[in-house]
């Protein structure tokens, strides 16, 4: 638990929490500036903080409290095309998903995309000035790891206002992606720059290494950091917008939320930064998307505010195995074989995204029911990841 003042809340541990990300979150919690701290129960090992960590400070921003892929985040759009389109249509849904993005380290178009985010000042700070031809070169692509566009159904059983969607099922294409190397570069910059201001006797501290947001490099990497969200957003957008192009579908309904990001708020009487890194923003009436994996479900959330958890929740199922452990353990082509009789199409992915690394979503939902009310449930059926994990598609 976090001394003094501190205070830590833990959701999940009935969900395979492992030591290394609690031992991380009591690190985390012996900052000087550390005012409360949350653990999800996705959570995971990470670097500095666990996967699955939210973390209160005072003044002051941590990079890798934030993330190397600074703004990962969700967007789901429902269409306006019958749940049929599936069955009916199903190769023009692939060739949608084929075509609408690209995936892996370093992928980039030889055309630029369009959108007016980079129309913005992207001379805020050095590293996004540098960054920006890449960052353009990279707009609407998914990167690696898990990150994925799919095709699925959504299922409403209640109308939903915020939603504007009447109970029934839908069409929706969901994607996970984020800031792609432009955010890396940010993260790893002004990193290296807090451990290199560390008091002394400071380098213990090591990943967690922080800027004082009253410092001229605490606001070069919020700038940074802000504008990283905003072409993440961006991101999706493009892809949303390629791929609802190309299967000739309008979007009806969107659900978008970052979960790789810093906040100022106001919690227990103090203004904080708030750091959650794997973690859904879930204050009062937010709403957010949680996936599961390529074979399980993602659920349309709405914050209950929690406050103990500091307005989070989860921001998936969360890992159960290392990558390099998935690829000893698991055979894509087994995998993809098996989901394919459960009607589950994988156009590409690697061993380290299986069903089988993951949590049981269904158990972190369950273990998070005052944090979050679900709303719709949404249903993968066509999926595309990085084909080995890590390297660029042609």
């Amino acid at each position: 638990m976090c001394p003094l003042r501190k205070f830590q809340s833990i959701w999940g541990d009935k969900v395979e929490i492992d030591d290394q990300a609690h031992q991380q979150m009591r690190d985390a919690c012996a900052l000087p500036m550390a005012f409360g701290a949350a653990l999800m129960p996705d959570a995971h090992v990470g670097y500095g903080l666990p996967i699955g960590g939210v973390l209160a400070c005072e003044n002051a921003v941590i990079p890798y409290a934030v993330g190397v892929d600074i703004a990962c985040r969700m967007k789901l759009s429902v269409f306006d095309l019958p749940v049929e389109t599936l069955d009916t249509a199903r190769d023009a849904c692939k060739t949608a998903l084929e075509k609408g993005t690209r995936f892996g380290v370093g992928a980039a178009y030889q055309r630029k995309q369009q959108h007016e985010v980079m129309d913005q000042d992207w001379a805020v700070t050095r590293i996004t000035r540098e960054r920006k031809d890449t960052a353009w070169k990279q707009l609407g692509t998914s990167g690696s790891g898990n990150h994925f566009v799919e095709f699925g159904i959504l299922t409403i059983d209640v109308r939903d206002e915020d939603l504007g969607l009447d109970p029934g099922t839908y069409l929706s294409l969901l994607s996970h992606s984020g800031s792609r190397g432009a955010g890396a570069a940010v993260c790893n910059t002004y990193s290296s720059i807090a451990r290199a201001n560390m008091p002394i006797g400071g380098e213990k501290f090591g990943r967690l290494a922080w800027l004082d947001l009253d410092s001229e490099a605490g606001q070069e990497y919020w700038a940074a950091m802000n504008l990283m969200g905003e072409y993440a957003a961006a991101n999706h957008a493009v892809i949303h917008r390629q791929v609802s192009r190309l299967l000739g579908a309008e979007s009806i309904a969107t659900v978008e939320n970052h979960h790789n990001f810093a906040w100022i708020e106001e919690h227990h009487g103090k203004e904080v930064v708030v750091h959650r890194k794997g973690a859904t923003p879930a204050g009062p009436g937010v709403l957010g998307v949680i996936p599961g994996s390529m074979a399980d479900p993602a659920f349309v959330v709405r914050g209950k505010g929690n406050v103990d958890s500091l307005h989070s929740a989860s921001h998936g199922a969360g890992r159960r195995m290392s990558r390099r452990k998935a690829k000893d353990k698991y055979n894509f082509k087994s995998v993809r074989n098996t989901l394919r009789d459960r009607g589950i199409d994988v156009l590409s992915a690697g061993a380290d995204e299986v069903p089988g690394v993951y949590k049981d979503i269904r158990e972190v939902m369950a273990a998070q029911e005052d944090l979050v009310e679900t709303i719709a449930r949404f249903d993968p059926k066509i999926v595309k990841m990085s084909g080995d994990g890590s390297r660029p598609e042609d």
